[in-house]
């Protein structure tokens, strides 16, 4: 199973960003393989649609859940159309973060949050 978290940095020890659609990178961990790459979000630079275009990303990842602290309606709904289970965290390390998903210690998010409109 690939798990996306939404990351600072390209390291499990990075912290964790709350952001989705703005974070800097996502850091994709393959629980059966225990491997781990970090990808740049290309939506973090959009002028607009931001969370679109991270999630997209994902998608073609093939990554399964997504640890993050808020998604915005678009890339919320487009997460739900692929399958892809997103959960709430407020995590301080993307480390922690996957330990608290592991011991089933995350809610899963049932609706977006606000729309952000390309804010930072």
């Amino acid at each position: 199973m690939k798990i996306a978290i939404t990351s600072i940095g390209q390291q499990l020890s990075d912290r964790h960003d709350p952001r989705f659609g703005r974070c800097d990178y996502f850091l994709i961990y393959d629980s059966e393989k225990g491997l781990q790459k970090a990808i740049r979000n290309k939506g973090q630079d959009a002028s607009g649609g931001a969370g679109i275009a991270a999630a997209q990303q994902i998608v073609d990842e093939k990554v399964h859940v997504v640890l993050t602290g808020n998604m915005g309606p678009n890339a919320f709904n487009l997460m739900k159309e692929a399958g892809i289970k997103v959960y709430q965290c407020n995590a301080a390390s993307c480390a922690e973060a996957l330990e608290l998903y592991q011991n089933e210690k995350l809610t899963e998010l049932t609706q977006p949050g606000p729309s952000h409109h390309g804010m930072n």
